[in-house]
């Protein structure tokens, strides 16, 4: 799914000026004894303990996510969906009540301005979830296209919460209480009241695993007294399920090799050359047969029509030194750099080194040797196809 930050939980611990943003289960977090970072300006916790433990927890049972701090939107009205087919990669007119899709919003060089996720909840009402870092600039960003379009926008995020629950025993939880949720396909969601409440429960994720994420108004007392109670009540399910910081989230959408936003897709970084075809629709109709183009269509139809110069790769190292952010993939046999990697880690579950990074495509094949220029060192590396793990594929 989507994406949920600009940069990794190791690098967002920068003092800023500005206070940060508390999510409404902040004081959970605290009682839990969570390490708190300042993350893209939200207090969010990094850990509850050791990193590690909470990746194996998530891949072999279950635990829960607050990810309150990335942005939440809607959009409703006569030009909602049009609006939405101008700004995303991915086609919309087509898409059902109850389902969602993962989309780009590019720029017009065909950069991406974010990841998202589009919810539509019916013909003219859509939900749409971004990263935080990016919240604002999509603001801006919608408020300049919209070009006399009719409809309603509201930015949502502080006055809802979204929690993310992940793990291959969830829905086994889950079916004890609800058989509507566990019967829901991926990329589907429903809307169920609890206590007067709406809750927006979709088959989503972003750790390879199966689950749910849930969006939760808090905007009185009662809802955050719920929410509050439901998380806490996870948390005492014990081996079953427990809370997980943004660190083992980092290494379990690695280990799936899910992009990140800062990282693998950026405004410079089309989605072609990320791998990320499958969000992009060069030939959208609006649902009469008009044709619809969306903002960066022209860019990316070009870059189709020259052949790409870059691909995102998976990558495995022989050594168990984790590759980071900004270090050179070297070209077999010579000094010369190939590419750059974008993301790396030693994987818990694998108990290897992965990385990704784009390459010159010449070299993208997997079995391709390659070396990493750690700084004191070059490793050796292979290309390997992606993603490094599946679930239910242990190694």
């Amino acid at each position: 799914m989507t994406t949920d930050a600009s940069a990794t939980p190791a690098a967002a611990a920068a003092a800023t000026s500005a206070p940060l943003l508390e999510t409404p289960l902040h004081d959970l977090h605290v009682d839990l004894g969570a390490k708190m970072v300042d993350f893209t300006g939200w207090h969010m916790p990094l850990h509850y303990g050791s990193i590690v433990d909470e990746h194996h927890q998530i891949r072999q049972r279950g635990g829960f996510f607050d990810v309150s701090h990335m942005g939440r939107f809607e959009f409703s009205g006569r030009d909602a969906a049009r609006f939405l087919e101008r700004v995303c990669t991915r086609a919309i007119h087509d898409m059902q009540p109850g389902q969602a899709r993962y989309s780009l919003v590019c720029n017009e060089q065909g950069g991406c301005r974010d990841d998202v996720l589009v919810y539509r909840i019916a013909e003219a009402e859509f939900l749409m979830v971004c990263n935080a870092a990016n919240r604002a600039k999509l603001i801006e960003h919608f408020a300049a296209v919209r070009e006399g379009m009719v409809f309603r926008f509201e930015d949502i995020t502080m006055r809802t919460a979204m929690v993310a629950v992940q793990g291959p025993q969830v829905m086994d939880l889950i079916r004890r209480h609800s058989t509507e949720i566990p019967s829901l396909k991926r990329y589907r969601f429903c809307r169920k009241n609890l206590l007067g409440l709406e809750m927006t429960i979709s088959r989503t994720g972003y750790t390879g695993e199966d689950g749910v994420e849930i969006i939760f108004p808090t905007g009185n007392a009662i809802a955050r007294t719920v929410l509050r109670r439901g998380m806490s009540e996870l948390a005492q399910l014990g081996e079953a399920m427990k809370p997980a910081g943004l660190g083992a989230r980092d290494s379990l959408r690695l280990e799936a090799s899910m992009a990140l936003y800062g990282h693998e897709i950026t405004e410079d970084i089309d989605p072609l050359s990320a791998c990320l075809d499958f969000a992009v629709t060069l030939t959208k109709g609006d649902g009469d047969g008009a044709p619809v183009r969306f903002i960066g269509q022209d860019a990316l139809e070009r870059i189709r029509r020259d052949g790409l110069r870059r691909r995102l790769v998976g990558l495995e190292l022989d050594g168990r030194r984790a590759a980071r952010q900004g270090m050179a993939i070297i070209r077999p046999g010579g000094n010369d750099h190939a590419g750059i990697i974008t993301s790396g880690c030693l994987s818990p579950t694998l108990d290897r080194s992965i990385a990704m990074g784009f390459i010159d495509v010449a070299l993208s094949e997997p079995g391709t040797p390659v070396s990493i220029d750690l700084g004191r060192r070059q490793e050796s590396a292979r290309v390997v196809t992606m993603p490094f793990y599946r679930a239910g594929a242990r190694a």
